[in-house]
């Protein structure tokens, strides 16, 4: 897998209280790709962070409809990839902007 599919698969961590809560269990959680498969998501965090996967769930969030003044507009999906990391692994996100 190229560099430029590595970082694209990627988008941002996705930090919530329940995130956050998850983080004892030595899981992370990213905002990936919509078309991005469990196991480029494994291969992407393992190669990014220097880190060993265990296993990879992944869910899709579905876009809510919302209104304003302008009208009714929705929202995009996206995807979340629960990252379960090894004993022994961490991945620290203080000190990234």
């Amino acid at each position: 897998m190229n560099k430029e599919r590595l970082l694209t698969i990627i988008k941002s961590p996705y930090i919530t209280e329940k995130a956050t809560a998850a983080g004892t269990l030595n899981q992370v959680v990213f905002k990936v790709d919509l078309l991005a498969t469990k196991l480029e998501i494994k291969k992407a965090v393992e190669q990014l962070f220097e880190v060993k996967v265990d296993r990879v769930t992944t869910s899709i969030q579905k876009g809510k409809e919302k209104r304003n003044k302008n009208g009714i507009y929705k929202r995009s999906n996206y995807k979340k990839a629960f990252v379960f990391l090894q004993e022994g692994s961490e991945i620290q996100f203080e000190g990234i902007s």
